[in-house]
């Protein structure tokens, strides 16, 4: 967290093992129940009417365009104004970025409780979600800086032109359940995920903005925290995969459901629809005796979620469209029209004049005579030359035949390498947490624009002795001759060093030390070339990272030793 506020590092100190919610004064967990909004209203980048409004709230400070707070963050533009606070589009001048500020006023009832809200979303720090940078109170002002994402689109903006394809829905729903299931670990609640609040960046990840603080900016608590996250996030897929709103009352620049009929299945409103997809966003959605079709049990809670997901048929992206280029169209000057100009009609065109057929006279005559006696002589002796050549070649033929025959035997043996198809994968954790279990299938989906990342490790290149390794468990349906990977980067540099392993299992329950190396390889590119001296039969490969390049900051990653997976393939 880039300049965290000495009170956010105090919590950080004083946390203990108790979840990051309890150090926050259990801002986000607890209180009221209120288990869905269903206005109208837009998300913190978007003028908010319809919310609830707290006779007690204190008036929103009176600040403009150009303010300054803590001589750094200079305010831009307001994008939300309601219930005495406001949100601001700001600037950090010391580090040259864009950045979000929330303000309301020191005594404003919610006060404390943003400012808590604030710190536990920081102390969470997962970069699956827009992340606080500072959580400060001072001269009568409360005030929340988090990143800003100027190449992200909000859920609503996607929506708008039409529902998602099938695999940007199931993207959007793995990687939201995902992340909540995170957050939800460690007592820490959304309660407001609308399609305002999700955002896809331009490389395809899905962000959620807001963790813990949107709900406390608006006195949003609810009973069942886990519950109304979890139904929250079956909308959201509701409305990818329909572009419907799956309750009676419009929202959020959705239509809503009719009211004489009910929660409906996605499938049932739109022909095309995923069935396993519209079945899931059912079982989360589960909400005065709706069921999934399948009558399936409800998910209440979002590791019921990943697990559903998990056990779901992964679902391919599509592949790319091939667009044939444009018919070639042929130039006048190829059509042999270039610099003639065109007749004009009723003129007769000149006729050019015609020479004489060379070589007539009786010095031409001679000339052809002599050139044709020097072409004789040379056939002549080209001829004797080939023969010779070929008398020479017999005599030494039949000593060579044996180690040619040999040789080529030897050849029309060797086997082809054959492409073995990656059919399941499960990251393979041995000590700490894992990196990223959700993205897994990008090393294998075709698609070199998506993959699975490491976390950023302040140490290295090697990993050891604080972590022994990093990596991932491949199924490939059955036992398989492997004989060498080919494995594709995100990052260059030195140090990369992979380890091929014959595993037992996608959860292997033999130590690393126990297994069967395949084959190593150590890459200063983009790209890690392992072959095997010998091939391994085995059903599941584990594909091992011992050490990392060091690379600067990209996105929302800082600069560490960090590596990420975006295309693997093996031959056997």
């Amino acid at each position: 967290m880039a300049e965290r506020s000495t009170a956010a590092v105090d919590v950080a100190d004083d946390s203990g093992d108790e979840p990051l919610a309890a150090q926050a004064e259990q801002a986000t967990a607890d209180g009221v129940t209120q288990t869905r909004e269903q206005d109208t209203a837009a998300d913190e980048d978007t003028e908010d009417t319809d919310g609830p409004k707290s006779p007690e709230a204190s008036a929103p400070p009176e600040l403009h365009s150009g303010h300054k707070l803590a001589r750094r963050y200079r305010l831009e533009e307001c994008v939300t104004r309601l219930d005495g606070f406001s949100s601001w589009r700001a600037v950090d001048e010391k580090l040259r970025r864009a950045v979000g500020v929330h303000l309301l006023p020191a005594d404003h009832p919610r006060g404390r409780s943003v400012l808590a809200a604030a710190r536990s979303s920081a102390l969470l720090g997962d970069p699956r979600f827009v992340q606080v940078l500072d959580a400060v109170e001072e001269n009568d002002l409360v005030y929340v800086v988090h990143e800003w994402l100027p190449d992200a689109t909000e859920l609503t903006a996607l929506l708008a032109s039409g529902p998602l394809e099938v695999h940007e829905a199931y993207q959007l729903v793995n990687q939201v359940s995902q992340a909540m299931a995170a957050a939800h670990r460690e007592g820490l609640a959304h309660l407001r995920l609308t399609p305002s609040a999700v955002l896809r960046t331009s490389t395809g990840q899905w962000r959620i903005r807001g963790l813990a603080v949107n709900a406390a900016l608006r006195g949003i608590t609810s009973e069942t925290p886990q519950r109304t996250d979890t139904e929250a996030i079956g909308a959201l897929l509701y409305a990818a995969l329909t572009q419907r709103w799956p309750y009676e009352d419009d929202a959020y620049g959705l239509s809503g459901l009719p009211k004489d009929i009910g929660l409906i299945a996605p499938d049932q409103v739109r022909a095309g629809v995923h069935r396993g997809l519209s079945e899931l966003a059912m079982r989360a959605l589960v909400n005065d005796g709706a069921t999934a079709s399948r009558q399936d049990p409800p998910c209440t809670t979002t590791e019921d979620l990943v697990k559903a997901i998990g056990e779901m048929p992964r679902i391919r992206p599509p592949e790319p469209v091939f667009t044939p280029p444009p018919e070639y169209q042929r130039t006048t000057y190829q059509q042999g029209t270039y610099g003639r100009q065109a007749a004009h009609p009723g003129v007769a065109r000149p006729m050019p004049a015609v020479p004489p057929p060379p070589l007539q006279s009786r010095t031409g005559k001679a000339l052809k005579w002599a050139v044709s006696a020097l072409l004789i002589v040379a056939l002549g002796l080209g001829s004797w030359q080939l023969a010779d050549a070929l008398m020479d070649h017999g005599k030494s033929g039949d000593s060579n035949t044996s180690s040619n025959t040999d040789s080529g035997d030897k050849g029309n043996g060797t086997k082809p390498a054959k492409p073995i198809t990656i059919q399941d994968a499960r990251e393979y954790v041995v000590e700490g947490g894992a990196q990223a279990p959700g993205d897994v299938a990008n090393t294998y989906d075709g698609d070199s624009k998506t993959f699975w990342r490491t976390k950023t490790y302040n140490d290295g290149p090697k990993l050891a002795p604080y972590k022994p390794g990093v990596g991932i468990v491949y199924d490939l349906g059955s036992a398989k001759d492997v004989s060498a990977a080919s494995i594709a980067l995100q990052y260059g540099g030195d140090h990369t060093t992979v380890v091929l392993y014959a595993a037992d299992s996608l959860s292997p329950s033999a130590s690393i030390d126990s297994m069967k190396s395949i084959g190593t390889g150590t890459t200063s590119g983009t790209t890690a070339k392992i072959k095997a001296g010998k091939p391994v039969k085995t059903r599941y490969v584990l594909l091992w990272l011992t050490a990392l390049p060091k690379s600067g900051s990209d996105g929302y990653y800082g600069a560490g030793y960090k590596q990420a997976l975006t295309d693997v393939k093996f031959t056997g």
